[in-house]
């Protein structure tokens, strides 16, 4: 067999591979697998990128010392029923002077959150007086390194799925003027991808014609979302709570 004869086969079968429909096939068992895997709040269907959960890592302590900046408010203390202080749209949100510290334990699910906010009522005090856990993924009320909202499978869908760097779940008090005026409400608080555009505030979720199953947000970005939150609802609302005073803060500080 010449030199010739050899490089012509060694082409055709390069051609032959190149023409099989394996890639194809192997495309279509990878969306399909995506499609049937079960969401965790450690795994999404269709990730491309595994991370090391944090108790993996030797030095881990579950420390976690932030503070967060460029305050704003959905809506106001006193809005009338039918109000939306989800607000995607950044219709109704306000710059709000102050400070936000988070220092908790997240090992031992304890730890402190305290917001210090200036409102047109005066200042108004956010602070978690213990942790809860309300749902398993909320692994004992603080948990880091998880997936939330949206079809992630832990959380609500009021939100995108989003990356949690760490969250927090419990029960706390607000105080207006040094007045309490919530006790033993719901509290969370979440660091996250960032959810609202830097410059619109807007929330583009649901997002449509997304492209794959990752959450409708921008993983360049960060920033702090956190509630506080009455027992007894309110249909007429969204969400459905007489009281839902809900803040988020674009730049995050990690100490």
């Amino acid at each position: 067999m010449t030199n010739k004869t050899l490089h012509f086969l060694a082409i055709a079968s390069l051609l032959a591979g190149a023409c099989s429909p394996q890639p194809a096939q192997d495309a279509i068992e990878e969306a399909t697998q995506a499609a049937t895997e079960k969401a965790t709040p450690r795994r999404q269907p269709g990730a491309e990128i595994t991370l090391y959960a944090p108790e993996q890592h030797d030095l881990y302590e579950g420390h976690f010392v932030l503070s967060a900046g460029r305050v704003f408010r959905v809506g106001q203390l006193d809005d009338p029923p039918g109000w939306d202080h989800i607000d995607n749209d950044a219709s109704n949100v306000h710059a709000t002077e102050g400070t936000v510290d988070i220092d908790v334990d997240e090992v031992n699910n304890t730890g402190r959150f305290l917001a210090r906010l200036q409102l047109p009522e005066g200042e108004l005090v956010l602070e978690f007086d213990r942790f809860h856990e309300f749902n398993p993924c909320q692994d004992g009320g603080v948990a880091a390194y998880i997936y939330e909202h949206g079809d992630s499978g832990c959380g609500d869908a009021n939100w995108p799925k989003t990356f949690i760097y760490v969250a927090g779940w419990g029960y706390g008090h607000a105080t207006l003027n040094g007045e309490r005026i919530y006790e033993e409400y719901e509290m969370h608080f979440m660091v996250t991808q960032g959810m609202r555009d830097r410059n619109t505030l807007k929330v583009n979720y649901p997002l449509l014609n997304k492209r794959t199953s990752a959450g409708a947000v921008d993983p360049a970005a960060q920033q702090l979302d956190f509630y506080i939150r009455s027992p007894e609802t309110d249909t007429r609302n969204n969400p459905t709570r007489e009281v839902f005073a809900h803040f988020f803060a674009m730049e995050v500080t990690w100490k």
